[in-house]
């Protein structure tokens, strides 16, 4: 099943629709729904698929021309790419389309490939015949080393298509059989990945997914954490080591020192091969002119699942051996939980005043947004137009109940920040106390929004 893609899949089809030929670069990490895309764009197209092994170019060469070989195709047995790209094409009405899955693969360990595809390309241009989509799941090699490897060949390359993360919405929609307040919990852990979606049961409730699906050592996601982790860097114990210690707290590269003894250039190099995986992020305080009082250089982990796994499995994982799994849900899980995913429950806020924000139904359109991190206070939604109109948001997912209390505590941030608020947007998954819902009655710019309005 495929959602939210629809964007994604009408920018393939304008180039197909395009004259002559076209290459397009697809990319995006593992399970976020590429395959997915590439399917409903070539449903009702003539097309060919090949999936690249992790090889040499000869190997590559060998295995692909056996795969022809078996279709019927005539090639030999160590064939030039030239000739696959030849034996795969044929003549007829309508634009083929080749997909190459995993191409990192071979031009990592050829100099040839995306040279022979160029001018193979090229040979097409006249009958306008063929369009090349790439499709690599190794992101910060596409965005930050691709360009060097295949050199001017990069010149000739139609258009790059990243597909990200889908919104909470999305996952709700999915997930139809969850509550609000379930379906909150599954983003923190799973976030907008769809590939991961499917390892969970909405006819369960979180804990017993979390049981079953996650900390059961037969399950799929069990080693999950680890998996994502591995697969694009070589020194995991380094990196698991920086993980760990972003993930119990040690958000500043100060922090990250002390815990670790690495040095400091050391970490920073690691973090940004962190970042470049988006896995790590360091957050940006919205700006705002209080800027003495803003915290500087915070990093977070930015990927939901490596986030549940190095807060809640690589901590305790020799309990994991040892106690059932209702045991260790108990132990290490359940007493955190709500407060861990607190921090999601602001992202689904923000994503949802975006929403508002496309369908024009905030008192402004705002064109920028973020959040204000203090080093007394936060504001979790910081959004202004250019005629600096400002609104702020909180987000209560902790307590049961938000107080007027909150209320001031925003406004003292907000001091802190140096803003000056023309609407204040609170959100709440538990209720407001009644000197707070007075307060929204008499103050035309407060909005009180509860679990009814998401």
């Amino acid at each position: 099943m495929i959602i939210g893609r629809t964007s994604e899949v009408k920018y393939l089809n304008a180039y197909y629709d395009r004259e002559g030929s076209q290459t397009i670069v697809i990319y995006g990490q593992k399970g976020i729904g590429k395959t997915a895309v590439i399917n409903e764009f070539i449903k009702d197209k003539p097309y060919y698929y090949y999936r690249a092994r992790s090889c040499s170019e000869r190997e590559q060469l060998y295995q692909w021309s056996k795969e022809l070989r078996k279709q019927g195709k005539k090639v030999q047995k160590y064939p030039a790419f030239t000739d696959v790209f030849e034996a795969v094409t044929e003549t007829g009405r309508f634009k083929k389309v080749i997909v190459i899955d995993d191409f990192h693969y071979i031009v990592k360990n050829s100099r040839s490939f995306m040279k022979e595809l160029v001018a193979f390309v090229h040979s097409q241009w006249n009958s306008g015949q063929l369009m090349v989509i790439l499709c690599s799941s190794s992101i910060g090699w596409v965005e930050n080393s691709m360009v060097g490897k295949i050199g001017e060949a990069a010149y000739e390359l139609s258009g790059f298509l990243k597909i990200k993360e889908l919104s909470f919405q999305e996952m709700s929609d999915y997930f139809s059989g969850f509550r609000l307040e379930e379906c909150v919990e599954a983003y923190a852990i799973l976030g907008g990945v769809p590939g991961m979606w499917q390892y969970f049961d909405d006819k369960l409730s979180i804990r017993e997914n979390i049981c079953r699906n996650i900390l059961s050592p037969r399950c799929f996601l069990h080693k999950h954490g680890e998996r994502i982790v591995a697969e694009e860097l070589r020194e995991t114990g380094v990196y698991n080591t920086i993980l760990a210690a972003i993930a119990e707290g040690s958000h500043k590269l100060n922090d990250l020192y002390l815990h670790t003894e690495f040095s400091r250039a050391k970490i920073s190099v690691y973090l940004k091969n962190l970042m470049e995986l988006e896995l790590v992020e360091k957050v940006f305080s919205y700006d705002a002119e209080g800027k003495e009082n803003v915290q500087k250089g915070v990093y977070r982990i930015s990927n939901h699942y490596v986030d549940f796994y190095f807060t809640y499995f690589y901590p305790h994982i020799s309990a994991l051996n040892s106690l059932s799994v209702t045991e260790y849900y108990t132990r290490y899980i359940a007493p955190t939980f709500k407060s861990y995913v607190a921090d999601y429950f602001r992202m689904v806020c923000t994503q949802k005043l975006e929403q508002w924000n496309k369908r024009n139904r905030l008192p402004f359109l705002y064109e920028q947004s973020g959040e204000w991190v203090g080093k007394t206070g936060t504001i979790d939604i910081v959004a202004q137009d250019d005629n600096a109109n400002t609104l702020i948001g909180l987000c209560n997912w902790e307590k049961p109940m938000m107080t007027y209390e909150d209320y001031e505590w925003l406004l003292f941030s907000t001091g802190k920040a140096k803003l000056k608020p023309n609407h204040i947007y609170l959100f709440s998954i538990g209720r407001f106390d009644e000197k707070l819902n007075l307060e929204a009655k008499v103050k035309a710019n407060i909005k009180l929004i509860g679990v009814d309005e998401f």
